[in-house]
């Protein structure tokens, strides 16, 4: 008897993670660049004084482009967007940390996820449930057909993944001072991770 079955475990995050975008807009490339750097700095220097461990702090992309006029042939100038993911942050920090941040040269929050650090422990939780209406399914099946359930001849297991998050904010780009605003103003509201596992079972009957 070939049986699947599933299981799935809700847990309460405890970690979060909060990508920053620091957006800046001048007339010169080099001056864009440098008010740039300057609020990078000052962004990284707030976190760091918050408690956050520098090789937790990563600047994960950065973009230096002219603006253009389509009105007229006229350079309106040039705009930078360097992006900053802040990682193990624990939960009870967030919020402090949102709202600092804002105040030093970030500009812009393009998402905050949450996920659990006992994620693997839930999973195993999870991968045994799955393991167990399994095993139901058979018996029932087996009894059905006038059978019993002698043992377990091959399990083949699916749904692992260790980076299931929960996301729950997402702004609509860099920049934006009212989705900044918002995300720092915010109660810090996680909810529950999902943490689902499923096998395919063989049992042999007898």
């Amino acid at each position: 008897i070939t049986v699947i079955g599933k299981e799935e475990v809700k847990v309460v995050p405890d970690m979060a993670e909060i990508e920053y975008s620091i957006y800046t807009k001048k007339e010169t490339a080099a001056e864009c660049q440098s008010e740039n750097a300057k609020d990078l700095n000052a962004a990284i220097e707030k976190l760091k004084s918050l408690g956050v461990e520098e090789k937790s702090i990563q600047t994960s992309s950065y973009g230096l482009n002219p603006i253009h006029d389509w009105n007229s042939s006229d350079q309106a100038g040039y705009e930078m967007t360097t992006r900053l993911t802040v990682s193990d942050i624990p939960i009870d920090q967030a919020g402090t940390i949102l709202s600092e941040s804002v105040s030093a040269g970030v500009n812009g929050i393009d998402s905050v996820t949450y996920f659990s650090s006992g994620y693997d422990a839930s999973y195993q939780e999870a991968l045994k449930g799955a393991m167990a209406v399994a095993r139901a399914k058979a018996d029932a099946l087996a009894e059905a057909s006038g059978r019993t359930v002698a043992g377990v001849s091959h399990v083949e297991e699916y749904g692992y993944n260790p980076n299931a998050r929960y996301a729950s904010y997402n702004s609509s780009g860099p920049g934006k001072a009212a989705g900044t605003a918002a995300a720092a103003d915010m109660a810090v509201m996680p909810g529950e991770v999902s943490v689902e596992a499923q096998v395919t079972v063989d049992f042999t009957i007898q």
